[in-house]
């Protein structure tokens, strides 16, 4: 049986599936990730561990128009995947290669380059505010954030700027336990 994750190669191509054939797309994303990763390095329990979210965002939002912050970078090589750069993502981390982490430089899908700042609430509300301003009511903006980066104090401040200021923005906080290090914050 020929593999449906070839015939994904951008968010469009998903909502083209019925659910079965997301759960279907999601073990084989799963299986690409742990093929490719085994090869490559990279993170690998933080992608296992958000696949099905990674479906459903780009399944029910209008990304690139809509927004999607990752806190952390390495919870986004499903994301890469399904953007545009599955055939290139066997150079992940390699000289010349895709980036390990989301970069605008790379993908319009891209909306801001991170690694481990727990900066994702508050740029993703910066582009809230910012498309509200415009008047972009419609336009949906999410943030992902990892258990491990919620003990940052830009999160905190995020979240307390969050809740004083009118705005579209969804927050995902992603409670996987996957973490480099105990939580200490």
């Amino acid at each position: 049986m020929k593999r449906l994750l070839d015939s994904v190669n951008w968010p469009k191509d998903i909502k083209k599936l019925n659910i079965s054939q997301l759960n279907r797309l999601a073990l084989e994303l799963r299986a690409f990730l742990l093929e490719n990763v085994s090869k490559t390095g990279g993170h690998l329990a933080s992608n296992l561990g958000i696949v099905e979210l990674t479906l459903a965002l780009h399944y029910c939002l209008n990304t690139p128009e809509d927004k999607i912050v990752w806190d952390v970078g390495h919870q986004a090589y499903g994301h890469k995947i399904l953007t545009g750069r599955r055939e290139a993502f066997s150079t992940n981390r390699k000289l010349g290669g895709i980036r390990p982490f989301p970069s605008p430089e790379e993908s319009e899908y891209d909306t801001f380059t991170c690694g481990h700042a727990s900066n994702s609430i508050s740029a993703a509300l910066g582009m809230a505010v910012a498309a509200a301003r415009k008047g972009d009511a419609k336009r949906h903006v999410v943030a992902i954030i990892g258990d491990g980066s919620m003990s940052g104090g830009l999160a905190f401040e995020g979240l307390n700027n969050a809740s004083a200021t009118s705005n579209n923005l969804l927050i995902i906080l992603n409670a996987n336990d996957m973490a480099i290090d105990r939580s200490v914050g």
